[in-house]
Order: structure tokens, then sequence, then C-alpha cells
């Protein structure tokens, strides 16, 4: 009787283990809050109009209206040093608004053979940034001038206009003056009109090819580097680095318009408050970029998990406008599970599409070898 009792029990258990059935199935359709970009845009054509909404929306945004006269250049060269006979790199400074300059390093490679491309090298919220993204302080992992210049980029690396040269009496990233100035005005605003600004700096450079001119950041500059990228058609392929979560599925959203420190979009903080989004969001504004060259970089763990898995889907949508208008292959996205950094494959995936971007086709083909 035992011996039956422990058959028929050693039977119920692999009958537990066996697994359920599985079945053929089609791929089901993937839908997402991220679908309203493409609401009601069935063809190409379609899309320029959807565009131009999209734009003003963005332009309205980051109070797009209300940024000061463009001055004129001025451009000084405050220094110049020779970096391990690779590059000069040179301190300059030059007029933003009638009464400010901004200070940024400017890289250039040795022996040119003709015009090179160019980069707009963004850093994260550091105090003295630039000296980071030039690899004199920190982590050598955002040395991204210095990095660029050695694969043959000119490289402009802009401070943020609260850090560096320009630290207000507050601390490095304290707005409050700068929205005393611009009371109707937004950082973001700001930031992204000084480096356009910074294009025109690389533009009056003999070295530079002006058609061929990217971006990249990290962080600050990580987002940055799309605003930029969706504001001034110039820039021809941009890559983000870990930038912020967007405003839409983020618990944290109220960053964007904090009351004290860093205030990216002062006039939204109202509608926040109530908890009223911005008739635009990242996914609109990165779909400005197309068709353009475009990558983005990110991490599940950079953050809410649960944020950020909402960002993978964002960029499956962006990446059917980039099939929409017949680009697909100018659009990239890399996830991985390294934090919030640029670790080494980030940056070597970041260098080498700006490579296939920006510079000669023979830069980035293979060979086959001779038998």
């Amino acid at each position: 009787m035992i011996a039956i009792i422990l058959t028929l029990l050693t039977m119920s258990v692999v009958s537990a283990d066996e697994p359920a059935p599985r079945h053929r199935s089609d791929p089901p359709v993937i839908q997402s809050s991220w679908d309203d970009l493409l609401d009601g845009i069935k063809t190409p054509e379609d899309w320029p109009r959807r565009r131009a909404v999209l734009r003003q929306r963005y332009l309205e945004l980051i109070a797009d209206r209300h940024k000061p006269h463009k001055p004129p250049l001025d451009l000084r060269v405050e220094d110049e040093k020779l970096v391990d006979g690779r590059y000069k790199r040179l301190s300059i400074s030059y007029n933003v608004e009638s009464d400010e300059r901004a200070h940024a390093y400017l890289g250039i490679p040795l022996n040119l053979k003709g015009q090179a491309p160019a980069v707009v090298a963004l850093h994260g919220t550091h105090p003295q940034g630039t000296r980071q993204t030039a690899g004199l302080l920190d982590n050598p992992d955002k040395a991204f001038l210095d990095h660029l210049c050695r694969r043959g980029y000119v490289v402009i690396a802009p401070e943020h206009f609260v850090s560096g040269e320009r630290v207000p009496p507050e601390g490095p990233y304290e707005t409050g003056r700068f929205y005393e100035k611009h009371p109707n005005w937004t950082a973001v605003g700001k930031f992204t009109y000084e480096h356009s600004i910074a294009i025109d700096v690389l533009q009056t450079r003999e070295e530079v090819d002006s058609n061929h001119i990217g971006a990249m950041g990290h962080s600050l500059g990580g987002h940055g580097t799309f605003f930029l990228a969706a504001y001034d058609e110039r820039i021809k392929a941009a890559a983000c680095n870990c930038g912020a979560s967007f405003f839409r599925h983020n618990p944290d959203v109220d960053h964007w318009a904090r009351d004290h420190w860093y205030v990216y979009l002062k006039h939204i903080r109202p509608g926040l408050l109530k908890r009223e989004l911005p008739p635009i969001d990242f996914h609109e504004i990165i779909a400005l970029i197309a068709p353009r060259a475009y990558l983005d970089v990110s991490a599940l763990n950079d953050g809410n998990p649960l944020t950020q898995r909402q960002r993978v889907l964002m960029l499956m949508k962006v990446a059917d406008v980039y099939q929409l208008l017949g680009k697909p292959e100018q659009f990239e996205f890399f996830v991985h599970g390294r934090g919030h950094a640029v670790p080494h494959e980030s940056r070597e995936l970041i260098y080498s599409f700006l490579d296939s971007h920006l510079k000669p086709r023979e830069a980035t083909q293979t060979s086959l070898v001779a038998e």
C-alpha cells in the first residue's frame, strides 16, 4: 500500500512539473500612451503639418520668444595649450547677451588634411563641467572633448550658464538671478540658445566642415543635446546619454519646475501642481530631429525603474517617425544596466555613431583581407 501511495505522489509531482502547452501566435500590436505622436498621421506628406505644430509647442515650452537679441560674438582666445602633440585646446569666450559672455574650451586636432567634422560636447551638472569635459578633473570617462579631438573632431565644450566662470554667488546651478533678469524666459531656453551660439563659434573656424556638425552630452548635457538638435537644424547627428525623464509617467515630474535651486521651466509649475502636464513631451521634441541622425543611450536602473521602461516604449514610437520618413537607419537607441554613467561600451557606441554620420564613408568602411 505504501509503495502505491508513493508511486501516485511521484506521478503527481511529475505532472505538476510539466509545462503548459505553448501555441504559435502572431506578434501582438504594442500599444502605449506614446502613440499620440502619430495620431492622424498616415503618410510622410502628413508629417510636416504635424511637425510644425510640435515645433511651435516646443518653442512655447522653452519660451523662446523671450530670448534676448543676439549680440556680435566678439570671440576671444584667452589661452592655448598643446595636448600630447595631438590637438590644441583653446580657452575662449564670446558674447551670449549684450552684458554676458560665455566661456568654453575649443579643441582642434593637429595636422588636419582639410576641414573636419565638429561636435558640441555638453557636460552634466558639475560645477566645473567644461574642465571635466576637457579631461582636466574628476571622471575621465566624461572627458568628451579630449576623446573626440583624438578621433579627429573639432570640439567645442561650452559651460552651462550657471557653472564654471559664471557660478552665481548663491552657488552652482542656482537660477534665481537668471529668472530675476529674465522672468518670462526659461533655463532650458537659455541653455539651448547658448548652445546654438556655440555652433556659431564653430562656424567661424576654417577647420570646421559646417555641413557636418554634431552634438552629444551626458545627463544635463544629454537632454541638452536633444533640446539643441530639435532647436537648431545645423546639428546633423545627436547622441544623448542618460538624459532626464520626460513629463508623463514620471512621479518626479515636478523636478522640471522646482521652486528652488535649478529651475528648468518655471512657467509650468502652476500646471504641474494641479497635475496638468505641458502640451508637448519628449517623444515629440525628439521627433523634431527626424530625419537627422539621433542616438539615445539610457539605463533601466537610472531613476524610477518603471519610468525608465516607459522610455523604451517612447523611443519605439519615435522610431516609427523615422520609419515613416524612410530613414530608419538614422535612429538608434541602446539600453543597459550600468546606471547614470558613461561606461566604455556607451562611449564607444556614441563616438562610432558620430563617426558613421559625420565622417566620410571610408572612415567607417570595412574591407576584405587579401589572400
